[in-house]
């Protein structure tokens, strides 16, 4: 038995389908028409910024690939210096005259070492390289004349630059209150910054503070304020020695440079806001050390006597002592330091101790003896504090007068007066 069925013809069923509609109204039908449209034309938007986008970045890197090449034709240290300065991209064109000064602070830029010249140079300092200082410092100074208390405001540091593409800089301030506390004295073998002999001044360390650390600035804000009583016939002979250094947690911190006003020089009986351009950093004396060395090459050892230290105090402390931590440097190996006995703290503190260093036996090319003089009060704050480092020795270029002696004079002791810097 065959069943048949009967299909609706085609046209019967497009008069069906077009006799549905939506169960919307027409005002709902506008206002999705209108959503969608607007959806459009946003997305047209967005696709025309990102093409506009791309032509320009792709314009400034021609830019600066060109500027970028230029630079090192006038540069001195090339790849290494343009790496100092770093500024924002910019499609900006800039005149004749910003673009000289851009140059000029090309041209200015301090000479550093090379790599393998640090690696030689070993522990020296590492501010003797720099030629030129770049930042300034703004700070207040006020001293209350009814408190007998002088405040330091530190403010801000301006106009920094990375040493390093590898690092940040994490600047902060130390403050150090100088205190001239005799007339010039003749130290043999002082020389000035010209390189000619005189009688400086000896000068000890009142207070010191340092501000918090500002990571990864070359602006920095600090507002951090310190005081202390201070007697007011005192001002005359106080410099205020402030050094902005870089912090490092693995190693020495940087100077990057320091300023120096003579509080005497200046009216602060109300507060006075100065800001000083940053110079190179300066040690200052603060004392002499009567150091004796003697060779004995048969055993490859060197004895190091400390014997007298002579300082200023500013104040005198019953509870106040002083030792010494003393290293070796043979070859750019450091041998194991040694410390002196603590002594009472005087004008001049006798220790008249010997250490013992034993000397690898290779050629010495170089070797250094670093001596520091640290000071004790259990009443204070800090276990210890720094007083004044000096350095003996035998560079590859250079030799120390007193290491010459000292050879010349085999098994022999051969005393001399150093001067402490701080």
């Amino acid at each position: 038995m065959v069943t048949l069925i009967d299909y609706p013809a085609p046209m019967e069923l497009f008069s069906k389908a077009g006799e549905l509609r939506m169960p919307f109204s027409d005002v709902v039908k506008y206002c999705i028409l209108g959503i969608s449209i607007i959806l459009l034309l946003l997305a047209l938007g967005i696709l025309a910024w990102q093409i506009y986008r791309f032509c320009t970045e792709k314009y400034t890197t021609y830019t600066q690939q060109d500027a970028g090449h230029n630079d090192l034709l006038y540069s001195d240290e090339g790849p290494t210096t343009t790496g100092n300065y770093s500024g924002a991209p910019s499609t900006k064109l800039e005149d004749v005259s910003t673009e000289a000064h851009r140059l000029s602070r090309y041209l200015s830029q301090p000479s550093f070492p090379s790599l393998a010249s640090t690696e030689a140079a070993g522990d020296k300092e590492e501010q003797a390289t720099i030629q030129k200082v770049d930042g300034s410092l703004r700070f207040s100074v006020y001293y209350d004349q009814m408190q007998s208390r002088l405040v330091v405001t530190v403010l801000q540091v301006e106009g920094l630059l990375e040493q390093s593409e590898s690092r940040t800089l994490q600047p902060f301030v130390k403050i150090l209150l100088m205190w001239a506390g005799s007339e010039a004295v003749e130290v043999e073998g002082f020389k000035d910054e010209e390189g000619e002999g005189l009688s400086p001044v000896l000068w000890t360390v009142l207070q010191e503070w340092r501000t918090r650390i500002v990571k990864g600035s070359c602006n920095p804000l600090f507002g951090d304020q310190f005081s202390c009583v201070l007697q007011e016939e005192k001002l005359h002979h106080i410099n205020l020695r402030m050094e902005v250094r870089d912090f490092d947690k693995f190693s020495r911190n940087t100077v990057l440079g320091d300023v120096r006003v003579p509080l005497g020089q200046l009216n602060i009986s109300y507060p006075l806001e100065l800001q000083e351009d940053l110079k190179i950093p300066q040690k200052d004396l603060v004392g002499e050390v009567l150091l004796s060395l003697k060779f004995l090459p048969t055993s490859q050892r060197l004895e190091v006597g400390l014997l007298k230290v002579k300082t200023v105090l500013s104040e005198i402390s019953p509870n106040a002592a002083l030792y010494a931590r003393i290293s070796v440097q043979c070859n750019q190996f450091k041998l194991k330091y040694q410390k002196s006995s603590t002594v009472a703290r005087c004008l001049v503190t006798v220790f008249n101790e010997v250490l013992l260093f034993s000397l690898p036996e290779v050629h010495l090319e170089r070797c250094k003896i670093l001596v520091s003089i640290y000071e004790t009060r259990p009443t204070s704050k800090s276990a210890k504090q720094l007083i004044g480092q000096l350095s003996v020795g035998k560079e590859k270029r250079s030799e120390d007068e007193h290491w010459t002696l000292m050879m010349r004079s085999v098994r022999q002791p051969v005393a001399k007066w150093h001067g402490l810097l701080i």
